[in-house]
């Protein structure tokens, strides 16, 4: 689960202008993509954590912050939780960000898969949202794609990285990956398997890696979709609680065993080598540059994969890295604070002196101030308004036609999970 989805709505856009050129994106340094040049300041809703442009990552940052506070024992604000369920669809999807919702979402709606899943996971962990999280996973369900995954931009080539995230919400939503099955009788697992690159990988190090999507008819190893394929194939959420027993990864390379759980454990054993590859850490060339940087996104993301599928000793080196090298990265960022939370909590460390910060603290500080204990359980809040027709080739069209006005304004791209580029 990379934390820098703020640009993935403006990438994924952007790439279907451009007719997905080959052109590669790598991992950006900053966790969010600059805003859209303004005359005016963005106006952040009062419930919303962060105070950065909400607009490609509104619904994913509040969904991180909320699930971050809800395990290390905080009951987030009552109206932080209104906001996130007040985002939803009548249809169950999410966007990433909607001004108002109040007004019904439509033909025009850009509807964010990655956005609906990371909400199901907030919502369903914090209860009282039953209603709320079955329109989701149906929602999810309904836009499906044949070869059993699913695309950033509902209609679009499937991706690794939304199939994986969306496998993990419907695990913690309750549902069996392997019986969600699309049209042409393809489950959410072969959907997901097919990235991973296989026995014939070169180098043999990239054997276990998945691919965000083939590049040239070819599959390049991706951290980002690794880190969030391992965690799908285990089963597992953004929640990681810490493993009783422990062993290293094994080696990177592929496997023989069929099935989630070895591609999982091949997947692990490439993040163990890749981190051990660059010190401890993942590397990524960034848009602009032509030399690799220290990736602290996807090294976050490998650390909580590693630590989901029993490898904590594998992913030591890098949360130590972790704890001396994240501060001004995360600094007033809940997705990136909320990521750490949960990186602790995968591996037991404590998320209030983590490397000499208190992450907890410093989540709370970035948006409504949690309610005190012993204040009862809110309600939930479900949406009951009648059911919308969403008009998915409308809605693809105004995707391209918004990300054309986007990028003859001018604006930066610095893609997250959703690039085409070699991870180093």
């Amino acid at each position: 689960m990379n934390i820098r989805r703020s640009a993935a709505a403006l990438a994924a856009s952007a790439v279907l202008c451009a007719g997905a050129a080959p052109a590669a994106f790598a991992t950006p340094s900053a966790p969010f993509a600059p805003s859209p040049a303004a005359s005016t300041p963005p106006v952040i809703p009062s419930g919303l954590y962060g105070k950065n442009d909400p607009a490609y990552d509104g619904v994913w940052r509040q969904s991180v912050a909320l699930l971050a506070q809800h395990t290390v024992g905080v009951k987030p604000a009552k109206e932080a939780v209104a906001w996130l369920a007040g985002q939803q669809c009548a249809n169950g999807g999410f966007a990433s960000f909607r001004a108002d919702a109040s007004a019904p979402c439509d033909a025009t709606t850009m509807y964010d898969t990655n956005a609906t899943a990371m909400a199901v996971q907030a919502l369903k962990t914090l209860g009282g949202q039953d209603a709320a999280v079955k329109k989701s996973v149906d929602w999810l369900k309904s836009v499906q794609n044949e070869d059993g995954g699913w695309a950033f931009v509902p209609g679009s080539p499937s991706d690794a990285n939304s199939t994986a995230v969306v496998i993990s919400a419907l695990t913690v939503a309750g549902e069996k990956p392997a019986e969600v099955k699309s049209k042409a009788g393809k489950s959410a697992y072969e959907g997901l398997l097919a990235f991973q690159l296989g026995c014939t990988a070169q180098p043999p190090s990239d054997g276990g890696a998945f691919a965000y999507q083939p590049a040239d008819g070819k599959l390049l190893p991706n951290a980002d979709a690794t880190a969030a394929a391992t965690l799908a194939a285990l089963g597992k959420g953004a929640v990681v609680a810490p493993a009783a027993k422990d062993t290293p990864a094994g080696p990177a390379g592929c496997t023989s065993a069929a099935g989630p759980e070895a591609a999982a454990q091949a997947a692990a054993g490439h993040l163990a080598e890749s981190l051990k590859k660059g010190g401890d850490h993942l590397m990524a060339v960034t848009p602009g540059s032509d030399q690799p940087t220290p990736d602290t996104g996807n090294t976050v993301d490998a650390v909580i994969a590693l630590a989901a599928a029993g490898h904590k000793q594998s992913a030591a080196g890098a949360l130590e890295w972790l704890k001396g090298n994240s501060a001004q990265w995360a600094k007033g960022s809940p997705a990136a604070l909320g990521t750490l939370v949960l990186a602790a909590h995968a591996t037991g460390t404590d998320p209030k002196a983590f490397g000499g910060t208190d992450l907890v603290s410093a989540l709370n500080a970035t948006g409504p101030a949690p309610q005190a204990p012993g204040t009862p359980e809110p309600s939930g809040t479900e949406n009951d308004k009648d059911d919308e027709k969403t008009g998915s080739d409308d809605q693809n069209i105004w995707w391209m036609i918004g990300a054309g006005a986007a990028a003859g304004a001018g604006i930066g791209i610095l893609l997250s999970g959703r690039r085409k580029k070699n991870q180093l």
